[in-house]
């Protein structure tokens, strides 16, 4: 059960937002963040981290780097690095190991690698600013590797091809994969979210890691509704949003630009949303009754939320798409559940929907065609 009353409220940027955060690890503090700006979160991770707390060969390989220690220790996520300190710990080979590092040069695959290990009580050398491991290679072959001993950290896909870089360029490697990913919790519940998102019922979708973006991504392609959420991407309706450059490739390769957070910490992702809905960013319309914005749940009009029924969402949402053009009746008599041939019922729809909004000189009835918005020329739109 949501505990959104118990937390303060910090803006009402996010109201009428429903926002899909396909991510496992950390959920609760990101949907906590959403919340307190006004959004409604539903969890749909698309793939779960399983640790490997109790891998034997991590622990052989740990116990191999402290009976000889590593010249260069190589960190390529924050959660893996972490998880890497705990089987130690487990292990209890926490101190010897920490001593074992000490004396080697540390580099990060960005800024979640480095701080996981000044949380260990140890400083990066160096950070690839790209958060690519491509970067991170080409820095470690620039210095020279040949001879030297190399403990890689790997993220949970294992496949950044570190291992034979390094190598091929005659150094010792001491491979350690902490955690892999494995398959989503409820695969149901992310078969909704594609569809719900499909069907315009979502504003955003998150995600923190590219594994997680690609299964998702996979989901919509698998339920058929793909180029649906790729149109409301291209049209402003719907916003993907990413936590970093490496995250965002699987959408990209999928024909969607993602709205990517400055920098690959949570709370830069939430700033970014809270910014896009809250600033201005997001698809708009200048219209008589002011500035208005499509929600999900919703309308936005000069900064004011309004909740609409779904068949209201429809309609509006096909006068929207419209642009001030003219929508035809039998236009929007398909957003109308079991309205059969029944004209008269979106003269009712409209009506209702007018009433709800709470501004009827919006929607403009033209005679014998249809409705339209009643949007502004742009140089009657205030700046």
């Amino acid at each position: 059960m949501s505990s959104t009353h118990e937390r303060p409220v910090l803006s009402a940027a996010l109201d009428g937002c429903t926002i899909v955060i396909a991510v496992d690890r950390r959920s609760s503090e990101l949907a906590a963040a959403l919340e307190r700006h006004g959004a409604q979160v539903r969890h749909a991770p698309a793939l779960t981290i399983v640790p490997h707390i109790d891998d034997d060969a991590l622990i052989a390989a740990t116990r191999e780097l402290i009976s000889r220690a590593p010249d260069i220790v190589v960190v390529t996520t924050g959660v893996g690095f972490r998880g890497w300190m705990e089987a130690a710990d487990e292990a209890g080979l926490l101190d010897e190991l920490q001593e074992a590092l000490a004396g080697a040069q540390i580099v990060a695959r960005g800024p979640k690698a480095r701080g996981a290990i000044q949380q260990a009580g140890l400083t990066a050398d160096w950070v690839a600013e790209s958060e690519t491991s491509t970067e991170l290679g080409e820095y470690l072959l620039a210095e020279g590797v040949g001879g030297r001993r190399i403990a890689v950290q790997h993220h949970g896909s294992g496949a950044d091809g570190l291992d034979e870089l390094f190598e091929g360029a005659d150094a010792d490697v001491v491979s350690l994969t902490v955690y892999r990913w494995g398959p989503p919790p409820d695969p149901a519940v992310v078969s909704r979210s594609v569809t719900t998102t499909a069907q315009g019922e979502v504003d955003a979708v998150l995600f923190t890691s590219a594994p997680g973006a690609a299964e998702w991504i996979a989901a919509a392609r698998r339920e058929g509704v793909l180029s649906d959420i790729v149109e409301l991407t291209t049209h402003g309706r719907l916003l993907m949003a990413s936590v970093g450059p490496i995250t965002a490739a699987p959408l990209r390769s999928a024909g969607i630009e993602p709205l990517v957070a400055e920098r690959g910490r949570l709370g830069s992702l939430v700033r970014a949303v809270v910014t896009h809905f809250g600033g201005g960013h997001a698809a708009s319309l200048p219209t008589v009754a002011g500035r208005l914005e499509l929600r999900s749940s919703g309308v936005v009009i000069d900064g004011r939320h309004v909740p609409l029924s779904r068949t209201g969402i429809d309609i509006l949402a096909a006068l929207f798409d419209a642009g001030g053009g003219v929508v035809s009746r039998p236009r929007l008599q398909n957003a109308l559940p079991r309205s059969g041939e029944n004209t008269h019922a979106v003269e009712m729809a409209v009506a209702r929907l007018r009433e709800a909004i709470g501004a009827p000189e919006l929607i403009k009835t033209v005679v014998k065609r249809g409705y339209r918005l009643n949007v502004l020329d742009p140089s009657e739109a205030p700046a």
